[in-house]
């Protein structure tokens, strides 16, 4: 029985391995990717510093702008604020509940963006992230259309991941590849506050 069940095992690996190897070999573009990550569930902005680490383990220059997260920096902007070859800028004023100024927020997107710009526009960054880009979107503090079009301009081999929840669905459409986050089980809802290394 026991060898009836690894031979099964071993034709289903096989006939998986043949899908794989024929979907690697028909993939032959060489470029840049979008990818956004979006959705209601934890993880976002995490995987996208992931992204980051997998980035400079293969000798990419790396910048990033955070948009709307407030001054007080989280661990991954901690940790890769110590790393020459990332370029890094939290300029948000802090989520829109806490500001609760449209002009303040408006401002500060515009900034934000200004700075993305410059980093979209650079061939040596292998990777640019736009933290929370998402939010300021929902919030219509930038004009969706400019932000397409300065994505589409950037240099071809540059890679952009853009994170929050609400991506809208002119930007889904645009992107490479995008997943999202279910919230499904929070800590939070049971009265756990924020803890360093999970959410900050």
């Amino acid at each position: 029985m026991a060898d009836i069940e690894a031979d099964r095992h071993r034709a289903r690996m096989q006939r998986k391995k043949a899908v794989a190897e024929g979907k690697q070999a028909a993939a032959t573009i060489e470029r840049g990717v979008l990818v956004v990550h979006t959705g209601n569930g934890k993880g976002k902005s995490s995987a996208a510093f992931g992204m980051v680490a997998r980035a400079l383990g293969h000798a990419m220059r790396v910048g990033v702008v955070q948009f709307i997260k407030g001054p007080r920096p989280s661990g991954e902007m901690l940790f890769f604020s110590r790393i020459a070859e990332v370029e890094l800028y939290a300029m948000g004023e802090g989520f829109t509940w806490e500001v609760q100024d449209r002009e303040r927020d408006l401002r500060a997107a515009a900034a934000a963006w200004r700075q993305a710009t410059a980093l979209l526009s650079r061939p040596e960054l292998g990777l640019v992230v736009l933290d929370e880009l998402n939010i300021a979107l929902k919030h219509r503090y930038l004009a969706l259309d400019e932000v397409l079009a300065t994505l589409q301009r950037r240099p071809p081999m540059q890679h952009v991941v853009i994170t929050g929840r609400g991506a809208p669905p002119a930007l889904i459409a645009a992107a490479d590849t995008v997943s999202e986050a279910r919230l499904i089980k929070h800590a939070f809802a049971a009265g756990v506050r924020a803890q360093k290394g999970v959410e900050l």
